[in-house]
């Protein structure tokens, strides 16, 4: 899977949270159910200060004990002026793999792709951002944190 190293300048994401983890058997269910919350509750559309039109989904506060992670659904925003979770993305080095195509289906097999590649991961936010999404085709951008 090709990827290009690109330097990010630190973001703040708000937007719901859930703990979960890839051992999870409830972690998809989860994941999916934050999707819903944020597009279906009005969130996105009652969201201040947002920086762009791209949804973010955040993976971060790893926790390699019990394997898992904080998952945030939001945006990114120029200030965090919300009742909703506040994260920092810490500006760095990231891997960015570029998906096209189905955000369920393709962007799950990009993970396990991700997970096999041996990068020199930091770990401090990992995110996804979702660039469009026309006819079911979506562009998403998976950035990983590296060391």
């Amino acid at each position: 899977m090709n990827y290009e190293i690109v330097n990010l300048e630190e973001k703040t994401v708000v937007g719901i949270t859930a703990r979960t983890g890839n051992n999870d058997p409830e972690c998809q269910k989860i994941i999916g159910g934050l999707w819903q919350d944020f597009m279906s509750k009005g969130i996105w559309e009652s969201m201040k200060n947002k920086a762009n039109e791209y949804c973010i989904g955040l993976y971060s506060n790893y926790d390699f004990a019990d394997m898992t992670y904080d998952v945030t659904i939001g945006a990114e925003v120029t200030e965090a002026d919300t009742e909703l979770n506040i994260k920092k993305i810490p500006g760095g080095k990231f891997a960015l793999f570029k998906v096209k195509g189905d955000v369920v289906k393709d962007v799950s097999q990009a993970w396990e792709r991700i997970w096999s590649i041996p990068l020199d991961r930091s770990f401090a936010g990992d995110f996804e951002e979702y660039v469009s999404n026309e006819n079911g085709i979506a562009e998403i951008n998976i950035y990983v944190s590296l060391k």
